[in-house]
């Protein structure tokens, strides 16, 4: 006699069957998006927002501030703008001054 699971088991496996596949193929998706970010965050590390062109990075009193060299936009990183924001107004004007033509 041959043994044949019941309706039961059947949908329990294949629902087993299901989750694993779905599983890798979620690990798959995710180390293709980490690689996706890295090729892009490689494409665009060091290059202006707005225009593409380089960023020249400045460092005045632990701040390092990016000029675009094309634009001549000025961005600064994450925490970078509480920073500027606690200079006192000699030190802003200075760290101005340094942008200017």
């Amino acid at each position: 006699m041959v043994w044949k699971p019941s309706e039961k088991e059947e949908e329990y496996f294949a629902r087993m069957e299901f989750e694993k596949k779905k599983k890798e193929e979620e690990e798959k998706q995710k180390r293709l998006e980490e690689s996706e970010r890295r090729k892009l965050k490689e494409l665009h590390r060091m290059k202006c927002p707005k225009c593409g062109m380089k960023l020249i990075e400045i460092d005045y009193k632990e701040i390092k501030v990016d000029k675009c060299s094309g634009c001549e936009g000025v961005w600064l990183d994450a925490g970078e703008l509480e920073t500027v924001s606690k200079l006192e107004k000699s030190g802003l004007d200075k760290l101005f001054s340094v942008f200017t033509k």
